[in-house]
């Protein structure tokens, strides 16, 4: 067994931390401590602001709010100017990710869309915006970004992770689930 395939995951009821083998994280692992199920996240609802856990599972399922019953993930990615990145990215007080793209681009062609189609499972838990390479140098140029498309993971206003050019949906939705969780995101 490899440790290093290891996942070290807080369990969000009791904060125990608890060492998942990596070849047991597609088995709905337990904590050691309170047996409550590691694959739960902490969705705080944009309408009443009620904390609700939520299985991984079903965050493509729209789960609603327990006490309000709005939509804890709703909407659609949506675009981002510079003048706005300070206050919607940067002072974010949670995810976020940012799709930098370019209309002449062939690839942003293919996987814009796969990013408008997973964002409104996400868009309650992680905020999620499109950025046009040529409209936003400044952010293009602040986060090195070079080749379109870039996806910039950012999580309390800080930089987490940048993946650049082909990527695929599942490679996103494991990237955005590990921003939720707020793990780091391995490198």
């Amino acid at each position: 067994m490899n440790v290093s395939d290891d996942l070290v995951i807080r369990c969000l009821r009791c904060g125990q931390k608890n060492r998942i083998p990596g070849s047991a994280v597609g088995f709905r692992p337990l904590c050691g401590k309170c047996g409550a199920s590691l694959d739960e996240l902490i969705i705080r609802c944009l309408g009443c602001g009620t904390r609700n856990l939520v299985s991984e599972d079903r965050l493509e399922d729209r789960p609603k709010c327990g006490r309000c019953g709005t939509p804890l993930c709703k909407g659609t990615s949506t675009e981002l100017a510079e003048a706005s990145f300070q206050n919607e990215i940067l002072d974010f007080p949670g995810p976020a990710l940012v799709c930098l793209w370019a209309p002449w681009c062939v690839t942003c062609r293919v996987l814009v869309p796969v990013f408008d189609r997973i964002a409104p499972a996400y868009a309650g838990g992680v905020k999620m915006v499109k950025m046009e390479l040529e409209k936003n140098p400044a952010v293009a140029k602040r986060y090195g970004v070079e080749k379109t498309p870039a996806f910039l993971f950012f999580r309390n206003g800080r930089l987490e992770e940048k993946i650049t050019g082909i990527v695929t949906a599942e490679e996103l939705k494991k990237h955005i689930r590990i921003l939720i969780r707020g793990q780091d995101i391995p490198r």
